[in-house]
């Protein structure tokens, strides 16, 4: 059965099936048309992780490697991901990785595909997958990577700068406690070493906050 679009916003919410646990919604995904992305699209890159996680990770949109491969979080900004996991500390089998918007945006150049960012109008309409998921894993805390996945997981505009730090509730469940950080795609951006170490360091502290209100 699928879940009635009652609110009338459209967007993804006719696809997601009605209390649908993970490897459920990870088959019916493939099918949205909430918004137009799925047509350039090479593919949907819906999660990967533990449907049983503690901690659950959202991040922005796929990238070009992401979407290549059909799985979140395997290029660059991935690689980053990956690395600040292990120096927190933290067990993977433990997290549940997914993004915000669930197909790659992107403008052609030539050959290359360039990131671009998505609209709020495709956050919107690709909500009902994110509200799913947290409702099927239901994690014991959330981090938040970047603006995009905040405002996905708050349900509201934020500015990492005056939140990051602080710890805040899950629009679907204000019982979840969420930590908001930079994307790892930021660091990668950063051309000074230090700079960029020092970035570094912030964002495994806040993997490790979010962490301990996982506990």
């Amino acid at each position: 059965m699928r879940q009635a679009d009652r609110d009338g916003n459209g967007g993804a919410r006719r696809w997601v099936p009605e209390g649908g646990g993970i490897d459920e919604l990870r088959r019916e995904a493939p099918g949205c048309r909430g918004c137009e992305l799925w047509r350039d699209a090479t593919q949907v890159v819906f999660s990967r992780g533990s449907a049983r996680a503690r901690l659950m990770l959202v991040g922005e949109q796929p990238g070009d490697r992401e979407d290549l491969a059909g799985e979140p979080f395997v290029g660059p900004a991935g690689r980053v991901l990956d690395d600040a996991i292990e120096e927190a500390g933290i067990d993977s089998r433990s997290l549940y990785l997914t993004n915000a918007v669930k197909h790659f945006r992107f403008e052609r150049r030539g050959k290359r595909r360039i990131h671009e960012k998505p609209a709020v109008g495709h956050i919107t309409a690709c909500r009902p997958w994110l509200e799913a998921e947290i409702a099927a894993v239901r994690p014991s805390a959330i981090l938040a990577l970047g603006a995009t996945g905040a405002r996905a997981v708050l349900g509201r505009s934020v500015r990492i700068g005056e939140v990051r730090g602080q710890v805040l509730e899950a629009a679907d469940d204000p019982a979840i406690p969420v930590v908001v950080t930079v994307h790892p795609a930021s660091l990668l951006r950063r051309r000074d070493a230090e700079e960029r170490r020092a970035a570094f360091r912030s964002f495994v502290a806040d993997l490790r906050r979010a962490d301990e209100l996982a506990d």
